[in-house]
């Protein structure tokens, strides 16, 4: 057997050896927490996490084969359901929240925990809800309420114990959404959240410039409707 032969066959029984070695790290189902540890996992996380502001990238997809339902449900073209909307976001528990989109178009959503401030310049118009009507349409709003009411509304799951996402079922089935996942990385801050919908829409909120747990000034989650804007109760 010549060299070349010789070094082939050593790495086909090196290769052979090692297979089941690589098979089971690479391939080994994740073991899900349970729903006690999953609920625990993720209070933890979200307790650690006082004050939290982010730049995000929020981006809506649609099924193909879904896409003619959603348009015609909500009105929409083929342009709407895939546009890229980005912004800033600042968040201080319990129940501060501001949401500012910048682009394409600028809208600001605002609470101080009571009442949600929908605010539209190019409008001039402003719309005030309930929080409670608001937070199931504006799943980010999440992050700023309490946890034990968040809690009592979802189901948590976390399909891997060892990573921190979690998915959550909303437990009353009319609810804005089917399914919320959320990401923290490695500064235990929210990197990532995904939204899917009874429509087959699954929406993308990917948070950069990341910063937790600084001061964010009181004034933020102030709003005075400009002058001349037209307020709507809903």
């Amino acid at each position: 057997m010549n060299f070349v032969k010789k070094m082939a066959y050593a790495a086909t029984l090196s290769a052979m050896t090692l297979a089941p070695v690589v098979s089971s790290q690479v391939f080994a189902a994740p073991v899900a927490a349970s729903a006690q540890q999953a609920t625990t996992s993720l209070v933890q996380q979200l307790s650690g996490l006082q004050r939290f502001t982010a730049d995000f990238e929020q981006t809506t997809k649609v099924a193909p084969s879904n896409s003619n339902k959603v348009a015609q449900k909500k009105g929409l073209t083929a342009q709407h359901m895939n546009q890229t909307f980005k912004g800033t976001m600042k968040v201080e528990r319990p129940g501060k929240f501001y949401w500012e989109t910048t682009s394409p178009a600028k809208q600001t959503i605002v609470t101080t925990g009571k009442v949600v401030w929908i605010y539209d310049p190019d409008l001039q118009q402003a719309v005030r809800q309930s929080l409670d009507d608001q937070i199931a349409n504006t799943p980010a709003l999440l992050l700023s309420g309490n946890t034990n009411q968040i809690m009592q509304s979802y189901r948590v799951t976390q399909p891997d114990r060892t990573k921190l996402y979690y998915t959550l079922y909303p437990k009353q089935e009319d609810g804005a959404f089917q399914s919320l996942t959320i990401s923290f990385g490695g500064n235990k801050a929210p990197n990532l959240m995904v939204l899917q919908d009874s429509l087959g829409q699954t929406t993308y909120v990917r948070f950069s410039n990341i910063k937790a747990n600084q001061a964010i000034p009181a004034s933020v989650f102030n709003f005075t409707p400009p002058k001349g804007t037209d307020i709507i109760d809903q």
